[in-house]
């Protein structure tokens, strides 16, 4: 017995200590059973003044089990005492540590000795969140729980498939030598450093895009620009192969664009400016301004039909009319590429021309201002670096690229696949994880036995990608909000890292069922996570403030109750350390008398 409960106030049991508290150590956040002849109930010691402890109810003892929350307050006449250390596994971490079912997450910083483990399947097989400000420990708490999951004694998560999203390629060193203690675990980087010769850049078949991807790699945020994405890519199924193939049906293209032209009713002069406009630009060997236009006893070239008379009409314009319907074909129905065969950027450029040609760009100024935002945009990767992103050098299909991502050449199974995305702005990285998780998402998806593949897609930095974007408004859904609505099912799982969830989606967050939150001060933020995340008290929210570096509050579905953790420090660690400014700044006095005293920086490129 520890004391006696001398009142109640909402959740808080308030116990005079019997205890000469100068021979005791801090009872603070220490564990108590207040028990009487009906029921046992756990609370945590929250604070001690004059005397009194305040003891925050956290659950209760039923069938020799924990179970969160309380129903009934505890009875005036209860036993208290401290649960020893050999029997709190019982509440903060798991009863019957198995290796296949359980994972070590750290120690408690409470109860010296004691180690923190969580089921594996309540911690993975949900979305998680990982919150803490700048060197609160974010980075190296996910890389030791990753790098615990690979130095299981009897066990291997062979067929494991977890995709990070490095925003600063910190974590290429934490993984890079996994297999030096799980030799069946493999890594695999990608980069998005061109210049880098020692790792595989980070390249996606064109392809396997969709009308939504497109949407989100061209920036599209009017609905008028969805059709036209369309049309370009129900094009590309012709502009992507030999013109022999096609030539009909480009030359049906061209046509029906200068036949509106030749129809609007515009000036002489005007129509015949947009038709060299078009000719100029678009043509084929049938179909440009040189094509030889026949009538009896007379062959000019399609030029000479556009000279202007007198009377400033076009003369011939009967004729060049009837010339150009003869290369209308009839009952022309494209679809949307299905991924059977490859198309390069510039294929996709010259696709996209026609179709804003197809919807009438050249005669309606609205149209064209609105089409020609994405015209701007595609060929602006077509001739930046960012092409290389796409120059995928064979055709693959969507299986075997994804079986690609996932295991070796060999064969082997690849666990640990990290994309590099530093060297690219913010705009086309969070593309590049929308794309992947989507692609990721639909392959789960389509899987004949649902969850038998699982993903888990973490996102570093997660605050910049994880937004209220147009996304819901212009397709109808955002990414990561379906996953995290949908994902569980199929096996795709999130994990958010980030040091500002105030900036997230407020529906991604809401689908999280565990958190590890370390460290975070922002006024924002606290609030943020004090309003949006379930089991957050004022006193977890009083710990979260405080917290070392490398601790952390862990709660959620894996945890029976907020838990405080000490994760060790991953070995290796990631590339996540502060800039060294005494070590950069200060040399000896004596070194700096050397003409050949170094002051470049140092450019060495490391992945």
């Amino acid at each position: 017995m520890i004391g006696n409960i001398i009142g109640i106030d909402g959740n808080i049991a308030l116990i005079k200590l019997t205890l000469d508290m100068s021979e005791v150590q801090s009872l603070i956040n220490l564990y108590v059973v207040m028990e009487d002849s009906k029921q046992r109930i756990v609370g945590e010691i929250t604070d001690i003044k004059d005397g009194i402890a305040y003891v925050n109810m956290v659950g209760e003892i039923r069938d020799n089990k924990f179970v969160s929350g309380v129903t009934r307050k505890p009875s005036f006449g209860s036993s208290i005492t401290l649960i020893s250390p050999n029997k709190i596994n019982f509440i903060v971490g798991v009863e019957d540590y198995q290796d296949s079912r359980d994972l070590y997450i750290g120690k408690s910083p409470i109860y010296e000795g004691v180690d923190v483990c969580a089921n594996i399947n309540a911690l993975f097989a949900n979305h998680f969140a990982i919150f803490g400000s700048t060197g609160s420990g974010k980075s190296c708490g996910f890389s030791r729980i990753i790098q615990n999951i690979f130095e299981k004694k009897t066990t291997v998560a062979y067929r494991s498939s977890i995709f990070v999203f490095d925003a600063y390629g910190e974590y290429h060193s934490a993984f890079k030598n996994i297999s030096e203690k799980a030799p069946e675990a493999t890594f695999k980087a990608y980069t998005t450093n061109i210049n880098d010769k020692t790792t595989e850049i980070l390249r996606i078949p064109l392809w396997l895009l969709g009308v939504d991807d497109f949407a989100i790699l061209l920036g599209a945020d009017k609905h008028a620009h969805i059709p036209i994405i369309e049309k370009a890519l129900k094009f590309v199924t012709i502009f992507g192969r030999a013109e022999e193939e096609v030539i009909q049906y480009k030359n049906d293209i061209i046509a029906r664009a200068l036949l509106d032209i030749i129809l609007s009713g515009r000036p002489a002069p005007q129509i015949r400016d947009q038709i060299f406009s078009i000719l100029s630009t678009y043509n084929t060997k049938d179909l440009n301004l040189e094509t030889p236009v026949f009538q009896p006893g007379y062959i000019r070239p399609l030029k000479q039909c556009l000279l202007i008379d007198a009377s400033g009409k076009i003369r011939e314009i009967e004729l060049l009319t009837n010339f150009i319907e003869s290369f209308l074909v009839d009952n022309v129905e494209l679809s949307l590429p299905d991924g059977s065969f490859k198309y390069t950027l510039k294929d996709l450029a010259l696709a996209f021309d026609f179709a804003l040609i197809d919807e009438g760009s050249l005669k309606s100024e609205a149209i064209f201002d609105i089409a020609n935002t994405l015209k701007v945009r595609l060929h602006s990767i077509v001739d930046s670096e960012y092409s290389t992103y796409f120059d995928y050098p064979e055709y693959i299909s969507k299986d075997d690229y994804i079986r690609s991502l996932t295991t070796t050449k060999e064969g082997k199974k690849i666990q640990l696949i990290n994309f590099n995305i530093n060297y690219v702005d913010d705009r086309f990285a969070k593309t590049i994880t929308k794309i992947y998780s989507k692609m990721l998402f639909d392959y789960a998806k389509g899987l004949r036995k649902r969850a038998s593949f699982p993903f888990h897609i973490i996102l570093e930095e997660a605050h910049r990608y994880v937004q209220k974007d147009i996304d819901v408004d212009l397709l109808g859904y955002n990414i990561f909000d379906r996953i995290t609505k949908e994902g569980r099912k199929y096996g795709v799982l999130l994990g958010l890292i980030s040091q500002r969830p105030s900036e997230m989606s407020e529906t991604a967050l809401s689908q999280c069922s565990n958190f590890f939150i370390f460290k975070m001060l922002h006024p924002l933020d606290v609030k943020y996570i004090h309003d949006m995340v379930p089991e957050i008290t004022d006193e977890v929210i009083k710990k979260m403030k405080t917290l070392q570096p490398g601790n952390c509050m862990a709660f959620g579905s894996a945890f029976k109750l907020p838990t405080l953790i000490k994760l060790d420090m991953p070995n290796p660690a990631p590339s996540s350390s502060s800039c060294d400014i005494s070590g950069i700044w200060f040399i000896d006095r004596k070194a700096t008398s050397k003409s050949s005293l170094n002051i470049e920086p140092d450019v060495t490129v490391v992945n």
